[in-house]
C-alpha cells in the first residue's frame, strides 16, 4: 500500500478510476519562445494532465512546418496563422480553427524616420524586406490598397539587413523583431511603425488547428486541448516571471540563446494581442 500510493496520485477511490491519458501530438509555429509560453505552461502545470490529455509538444520552424505535420498526420493539433489557415483551407485542406489565441495582428513594418517614411505612400520606390509566401498576404494588400510600389528583397530570420542599411523598411513581429530593433540602440520615437491593423488588414495570427476529420472524430479531445491551452495562457498571463523560466527551460533544451528580457517583452506583447 505505501508502495502503491507512491506511484498512484492520491484521491482516487479506486486503480480502476484512473483513465488512461490520451496521447496527443501539438506542433509548435516556431522554435521554442515565450510566443508559445502557453503551451509549455499547459504541460509543466499539470493542465493538460487534468483535462485527461498527455501532450507531446514539437518545436515547429524550418525542419518541421506545423501545418505540413498536421496535414500528413504527424500532429494532431498546431500553431498557424489565420490568413495561412484560410489560404490553406481555400486549396482543399479540411483545417478547422479550435481556438484563436492572439486576437490582433503583432505583423507590422518597420521603418527609420531618418529614411523620410512617416505614412505609407512614403514607402513607394523604397526597397522593403519582406518574409515569404503566407507572410505577404497582409503587405501585399497594403501596398495595393495604397498604390504603393515597393522594391521587396527576401528578408530572412534576423534584421540585420535593416539594421545595416540593406532595407528602408523591415518586417517585424511587435512581440519580437521590433524590440530586437529598440535594443539595437533605437528609440520608438525614432522609428514609423505601420501595424496592419490599423490599416484594415487585422488578420490575428497565433490560433490552434486540427482537421476537420479530428475534430468531428473526437470532439472531446479537441475541446480538452483548447480549455486546458488556455488554462495555460491564463496562468501565463498572470505569473509572468514563473512562465518566463519554463520558457527558458525549453530554449536551453534545444540550444537556443536566450534573455529573459527579451523573452518577458514577448509574453508580455503576446498579452497584449
Amino acid at each position: 500500500s505505501v508502495l502503491l500510493s507512491g506511484l498512484f496520485p492520491l484521491g482516487h477511490a479506486s486503480l480502476g478510476a484512473e483513465k488512461p491519458l490520451e496521447k496527443v501530438s501539438f506542433v509548435t509555429l516556431w522554435l521554442p519562445q515565450a510566443q508559445f509560453a502557453g503551451y509549455y505552461v499547459a504541460k509543466e502545470k499539470g493542465f493538460y494532465k487534468k483535462y485527461g490529455l498527455d501532450v507531446k509538444i514539437v518545436d515547429g520552424g524550418p525542419g518541421n512546418p506545423s501545418l505540413k505535420m498536421l496535414e500528413d498526420g504527424k500532429a494532431d493539433f498546431c500553431v498557424t496563422w489565420l490568413s495561412t489557415a484560410m489560404r490553406r483551407r481555400s486549396h482543399g485542406v479540411k483545417l478547422v480553427n479550435i481556438s484563436q489565441i492572439l486576437q490582433r495582428s503583432g505583423l507590422m513594418l518597420v521603418a527609420k524616420k531618418s529614411s523620410g517614411i512617416s505614412k505609407p505612400e512614403d514607402i513607394n520606390g523604397k526597397k522593403v524586406g519582406l518574409w515569404g509566401a503566407d507572410l505577404e498576404i497582409q503587405p501585399v494588400a497594403f501596398f495595393k490598397k495604397y498604390g504603393i510600389s515597393p522594391t521587396v528583397v527576401p528578408q530572412s530570420y534576423t534584421i540585420n539587413l535593416f539594421l545595416n542599411g540593406g532595407v528602408d523598411v523591415a518586417s517585424a513581429m511587435w512581440y519580437n523583431e521590433y524590440h530586437t530593433i529598440i535594443n539595437s540602440g533605437y528609440e520608438p520615437e525614432e522609428l514609423t511603425t505601420f501595424f496592419f491593423y490599423d490599416y484594415g488588414f487585422n488578420l490575428p495570427e497565433d490560433g490552434i488547428y486540427a482537421l476537420e476529420k479530428t475534430v468531428t472524430g473526437k470532439p472531446d479531445v479537441c475541446k480538452a486541448f483548447a480549455a486546458a491551452t488556455l488554462e495555460g495562457w491564463s496562468y501565463a498571463f498572470t505569473h509572468i516571471d514563473e512562465a518566463v523560466n519554463i520558457v527558458m527551460r525549453y530554449m536551453a533544451e534545444a540550444h537556443l540563446p536566450a534573455t529573459k528580457v527579451h523573452q518577458k517583452w514577448q509574453l508580455e506583447r503576446i498579452k497584449d494581442l
